[in-house]
Formats: C-alpha cells, structure tokens, sequence
C-alpha cells in the first residue's frame, strides 16, 4: 500500500528580511521555483533576486533550512502554512534604509497654484458647492452658533454670582443610584 500526502497547492508564510523591521504575511503557490519565488519577493523586501539568500524557519521559529537551489520547486522543502522565510540581503542596503521616508522628496504646491487647477477636490467642492463653499449652510450654521451663544449668554445672566450648580446628567445618575440602592 502506498501512502501520499496531499497538501494544498498554496502556502501561507512570514516574510522577514534583513532589510526591514517588519514581518509580512504572504501566500505562494507550491508551484514556484525558488528563482520565481525570489522575483515575487523582491516586491515584498526591495532586494533584488540576485542579491538574496533564502533561510527557512518553522512556525516555532527553528532554523530548516536554507532555500538554495535555484530551479527546486518552493514545494519541495519543508515549507508550510505559518512558517517564516527569511531573506538576507547581500546588495549592501542597510537595515530600515526602505522605511526612512525623511528621504524621499515630497511634491508640494502653493495654495495660489493649486487653487488654479482645475481638476482638483477644492475645485469640484467649490463648482458643487459642497462643504466650506456652501454659502448657504455655512451662514445657517453660524446662524445657528450665534442664537445657541445668546441663549447660553442668557441663562449665564439668569444665574446670580455665588449660587450653587448641578449637573443634570451627574444628578440624573445620583438619583438612580439612590432609587437602586433604596430598592434593595
């Protein structure tokens, strides 16, 4: 009697590098050969292919062994769900190089040339007259703010200096606890 495993033709695995700080977690085909496998995973690490060296670690993070041979399929080693990949980079790249984003040159624009585009948010906010550009919501909305000011201002004035104030929520739960406590 023969007996064959039978495993899914996919795997999921962890993604390390000695290039970043941080683990991905990625699905493979069984299928790739290790040389395709490290073509998909320079878009994951930013090293290239032939620049990496392959170590496998097992979901108990235990060293197996090295992904060396070129033209194996990834499906022949050990490789299983939950365990780790790890790629070392021999480019010369440091450690964090990819994640220092201090050095990556920012596009900015005045306001005065932005506001002249016309094919930008602020400009279709402004021909739709949604939010900020809506004159007539923005003046019932500071209309509203300034009766909900004279009304504060009036029950402001209707309270004398020195006289004591209550909370009504706080008092609302004061006097639920003390029902509460006298049922008991």
């Amino acid at each position: 009697m023969e007996v064959m495993g039978i495993s899914a033709p996919t795997v999921t695995v962890f993604i390390s590098s000695s290039l970043n700080t941080f683990r991905s977690e990625k699905r493979y085909n069984r299928s790739l050969t290790i040389a395709e496998f490290k073509c998909k995973l320079e878009l994951v690490v930013g090293s290239p292919a032939s620049c990496m060296e392959l170590e496998l670690y097992g979901a108990d993070d235990k060293f197996y062994s090295k992904l060396d041979q070129e033209d194996a399929l990834l499906g022949s080693y050990p490789v299983d769900d939950g365990c780790r990949i790890h790629v070392i980079d021999h480019s010369g790249v440091r450690l964090g190089e990819y994640e220092d984003v201090s050095k990556v040159e920012k596009y900015e624009i005045s306001q005065e040339a932005y506001d002249q585009r016309q094919n930008t948010v602020r400009s279709f906010m402004k021909r739709s007259k949604l939010g900020p550009y809506n004159e007539e919501l923005r003046a019932q909305q500071e209309a509203e703010a300034a009766q909900r000011l004279s009304e504060e201002k009036a029950q402001a004035s209707a309270i004398s200096v020195g006289s004591r104030c209550e909370d009504s929520q706080i008092s609302s739960r004061a006097t639920g606890l003390a029902s509460a406590m006298m049922s008991r």
